[in-house]
């Protein structure tokens, strides 16, 4: 029940954030959420306060509002997170938040990929690889990057369901199978 729940709350925050007359970004709404999500769930001080029933809620309230002029929320943000604190949801609040991130990136045309190396990428190298797979799928690439010297050379790029090698090591597996399949 609570992936559903996070993805009820983040359907919901992500309809505000979208909205034409919302004033907040998408992406800034993803990285204030992102703040907010972990600044919450990283304090076990702070997550003991919100859940307490021993702590009223008018406090609960002072807590999120001076949270949100410390860290600078946009108040879509801050009235999102007085919603979950209120209704005793602070527990899911880092579910929500990914379940956010996927809806707004599903919304706005991004698809997220994960893409291994063999060494550490440059920039241009990365740009290079977001952009044709981009060209690819059709999509934008929201890309996240892993060193694995196991590759030899090259890249690994997860995509969905959906994998493309160009590695050394995928292509020395192909002609291997290969050379198996003639015996």
């Amino acid at each position: 029940m609570t992936g559903a729940l996070a993805k009820h709350y983040a359907e919901a925050l992500a309809d505000a954030v979208l909205a034409p007359n919302s004033g907040l970004s998408s992406d800034a709404g993803r990285e204030q959420l992102r703040q907010a999500a972990e600044t919450v769930t990283g304090s076990e001080e702070l997550m003991k306060a919100l859940l307490s029933p021993a702590v009223n809620k008018t406090r609960k309230q002072a807590v999120i509002g001076k949270l949100a002029d410390v860290l600078g929320l946009d108040r879509l943000i801050k009235n999102f997170l007085l919603v979950v604190v209120s209704h005793r949801r602070t527990r899911e609040l880092k579910a929500m938040q990914q379940e956010f991130e996927l809806i707004v990136d599903e919304r706005t045309g991004w698809i997220p990929a994960r893409i291994e190396s063999a060494r550490e990428l440059t920039a241009e190298q990365r740009g290079e690889i977001e952009k044709a797979l981009g060209e690819k799928l059709g999509k934008f690439v929201r890309a996240n990057y892993q060193v694995n010297p196991a590759l030899i050379g090259g890249i690994r790029a997860h995509v969905g369901s959906r994998e493309f090698d160009a590695s050394v090591r995928g292509k020395l597996e192909g002609m291997r199978s290969r050379l198996l399949a003639q015996l």
